[in-house]
């Protein structure tokens, strides 16, 4: 199957380019850097420091939609909507892993997913997913006499807070007990804010060096308190899921997924 990757030089890219290069069953398709890169007509395995592929890099992504099967976008949200639009064109498979995305952009995927498989998740990884659905199931057994907290922490050079993995643990949560997470979210305090509103859902956020990503989802009700987490020590673990990804559109329907829908843990 043959795969590409948009953004293949960053460091997320380069990994994203090792996983396909060795994955069973899947080819290179090529990559896309901005037009001004100095990589663009370097073969992006070779830039991730893997044998030649023969592929290419080229700043034409419509190019290499049309030649893929599927394609892996972990960029920004602008870029991301123009490779949905993309992928519903050509009929080529997308795995997303681009968080901070806004709710015209998810309009937008939506639309696209109506023309081609599409798979959205804010963390690819097999560990986070099975979190997603413990936290739901938990959630769902729970009375909103517990009060639930989500913190995270991530490099200092991460832009968006709470992470996007933060926010799918946050919906995971608010789908257990049958709400909506935008009116239970609590994402700032600051000063005095007054006691806790029963039901909300609290989110802290925490940078700082290079930690690749720690989510916890705390349940907590007067006399105990009970934890579910979880810590990545490398990105290779987000790398190798959307690959799983890529891999699973093959077979799939037009629409739109997520990993646990990859992975087999939906009902």
């Amino acid at each position: 199957m043959k795969i590409g990757i948009v953004g293949c030089t960053g460091r997320m890219g380069r990994m994203l380019v090792q996983a396909v290069v060795n994955t069973e069953g899947a080819e290179l398709a090529g990559g896309t850097e901005r037009e001004n890169s100095p990589f663009i007509g370097q073969d992006p395995a070779v830039v991730a420091g893997e044998v030649p592929s023969g592929a290419l890099i080229t700043a034409n992504a419509d190019k290499l939609f049309a030649k893929a099967d599927a394609v892996i976008d972990f960029t920004a949200p602008a870029a991301t909507i123009e490779h949905a639009k993309l992928a519903a064109k050509h009929g080529t498979g997308l795995v997303i892993g681009t968080t901070g995305l806004s709710a015209d952009d998810q309009a937008i995927i939506a639309e696209a997913a109506k023309s081609t498989t599409i798979i959205q998740a804010p963390n690819m990884s097999l560990g986070v997913n099975l979190a997603f659905a413990i936290t739901e199931k938990v959630a769902s057994m729970l009375s909103d006499d517990w009060d639930i907290e989500i913190v995270e922490m991530h490099h200092k050079h991460k832009v968006d807070a709470p992470s996007g993995t933060a926010l799918g643990l946050g919906r995971a949560a608010a789908k257990g007990r049958g709400v909506d997470l935008d009116t239970v979210a609590d994402k700032v305090r600051d000063g005095f804010t007054g006691e806790r509103k029963k039901g909300d859902i609290g989110f802290a956020t925490l940078r700082g060096g290079d930690v690749v990503g720690d989510h916890t989802v705390m349940f907590a009700i007067e006399g105990e308190r009970f934890e579910i987490t979880h810590k990545a020590s490398s990105r290779v673990i987000f790398a190798r899921g959307a690959v799983t990804g890529a891999l699973w559109t093959k077979s799939a329907d037009a629409g739109l997924y997520d990993m646990q829908d990859v992975l087999g843990l939906k009902d």
